[in-house]
């Protein structure tokens, strides 16, 4: 969509200043310079919002400056007015009354963007994790709403099927999605109005795909989160978490979706968000399908995925155990990508609980108390339930401990029962004197086991050993999907 005619002059200044021509969205121009950008909204309305008023489109930059600041500091500058100097024509600030106003931003470099991070292959796990982390952070500062959740869902669902149909979608396929979305939502709707009233629903984000993260100083940070349309915006967190993994499945892989999934739950324990998973999922990616046909642009793919989201796959808990440095961790993330339905399995490791039950990071070290019994009591029974959680919610579990103890690992067979689901557990063997050298490696790792306490571990009578044993002295990727009854091609 073009600049409106009546902003031809404020456009022709914002291109003067800074030396390019516009980047355009159906909704806003951003003309990027050097070092700084401007952002004008146009002059529209679009039955979705209404920026035709001057002072609508004042509110709407103030309003996009205040929830995008915190957010990115630094990225976002202030709002300013164009006014009419003495000789008539337009310019940046001045007292003058304002003929439009624009957000001045920093510039960002086009590589910067993850969606261009992506096209070219370097969203590192790094990357990822510190993607999902922003995300976090912004979910727990951000404030608590209260509204009718499943009514709420139900809305944006009816909304968008005339808008399918409109952007030219086969009507008969939309009309078949609606119809699964509607009888998913029907079941999932008493977990949602949980949720709600648990303080899950929060003023989010809104918008949150790869194109809405950029690299600041190196990390990802979240900007131009949605501001003109407050019911949009206050959405369950794990529905507003699905669009960037919606969007990293498709444009990245399954492994790069599953691993910001389980960043995002290690960092704020909410499990229960994966029962909304496969309807979240699948609404946003229908709703990407139709913004894309009006583009005029290929939506195959995603509309493909809006109806492979809702076909949910059975669910079972895996059991990932052995000493310290046998690769636990390594495996389980192997596997978790092809258990199950979209992204992939919640892996719940014992090591990164315990991190946040502290409130650290995965990768800052713990002291030693934080590892006495009644704490290490208090991890394991986190784990456990945040897996009942899950399983409970239809989605597949990989736990990620040491297992030692026979009562932990009964435990974890009692719990896929008490859900109803297939279990399997995987024991990883390997000689103490490969153990001792993969420890001595590790390097930002969220355990912190060092030679000493696998010596004590290894010292320890773990008794009758009875689930699946691997040699992990090898990549046991193939014999875990042997165990698992899976082709260990499908995870190549």
């Amino acid at each position: 969509m073009s600049i409106p005619a009546a902003q031809a002059q404020a456009a022709a200044l914002l291109a003067r200043l800074s030396g390019a021509a516009p980047v355009q969205t159906h909704i806003s121009a951003v003309f990027v310079g050097p070092d700084t950008a401007w952002k004008m909204k146009k002059a529209v309305a679009l039955g979705f919002l209404d920026f035709t008023r001057l002072a609508d489109r004042e509110r709407f930059c103030r309003r996009e400056l205040a929830l995008n600041a915190p957010q990115a500091p630094g990225l976002y500058r202030d709002v300013v007015p164009l006014t009419r100097g003495p000789d008539g024509a337009l310019r940046e600030g001045g007292d003058g009354p304002a003929v439009e106003w624009v957000l001045r931003m920093a510039a960002v470099p086009a590589a910067d963007f993850l969606d261009a991070v992506a096209a070219r292959g370097a969203l590192a796990p790094a990357l990822l994790d510190a993607a999902a982390d922003a995300v976090a952070a912004m979910h727990a500062a951000a404030e608590v709403a209260t509204l009718d959740a499943p009514a709420a869902m139900a809305r944006i669902l009816e909304g968008n099927v005339p808008a399918a149909r409109h952007a030219g979608l086969d009507p008969v396929r939309v009309a078949a999605w609606a119809d699964a979305a509607r009888a998913e939502l029907a079941r999932i709707a008493p977990m949602l109005a949980a949720r709600a009233a648990a303080g899950f629903v929060r003023r989010g984000h809104g918008d949150l795909h790869l194109g809405n993260l950029c690299l600041r100083d190196g990390r990802p940070v979240l900007f131009d989160a949605l501001e003109f349309d407050e019911a949009l915006a206050r959405i369950d967190v794990g529905y507003d978490l699905a669009f960037l993994l919606m969007d990293l499945d498709l444009r990245v892989g399954r492994a790069a979706a599953n691993r910001v999934l389980n960043r995002y739950v290690a960092r704020t324990g909410d499990a229960g968000l994966v029962a909304g998973l496969p309807f979240w999922l699948s609404l946003r990616a229908m709703i990407r399908a139709h913004v894309e046909a009006a583009r005029g642009r290929d939506c195959a793919a995603l509309l493909a995925a809006a109806g492979a989201h809702l076909r949910r796959r059975p669910a079972r808990l895996v059991a990932v155990g052995g000493l310290q440095g046998t690769g636990k961790s390594t495996l389980a993330r192997r596997l978790a990508p092809v258990l199950g339905h979209g992204p992939g399995a919640l892996v719940l490791r014992s090591d990164e609980v315990r991190k946040r039950r502290f409130g650290l990071a995965p990768e800052q070290r713990l002291p030693p108390e934080a590892y006495a019994a009644d704490a290490s009591a208090a991890v394991h029974d986190e784990v456990f339930a945040m897996a009942a959680t899950a399983l409970r919610g239809g989605h597949c579990v990989v736990v990620d401990a040491v297992f030692l103890d026979p009562a932990q690992r009964a435990r974890a067979a009692a719990v896929a029962l008490a859900a109803g689901v297939a279990f399997d557990g995987l024991w990883l063997d390997a000689p103490i004197a490969e153990l001792r050298a993969r420890i001595a490696a590790r390097r930002n790792d969220a355990s912190d086991a060092d030679e000493a306490v696998l010596l004590r571990a290894a010292a320890a009578d773990p008794g009758a050993i009875d689930w699946h044993r691997i040699d992990a002295r090898m990549d046991g990727t193939a014999a875990a999907c042997a165990a698992l009854g899976m082709e260990a091609g499908f995870l190549c």
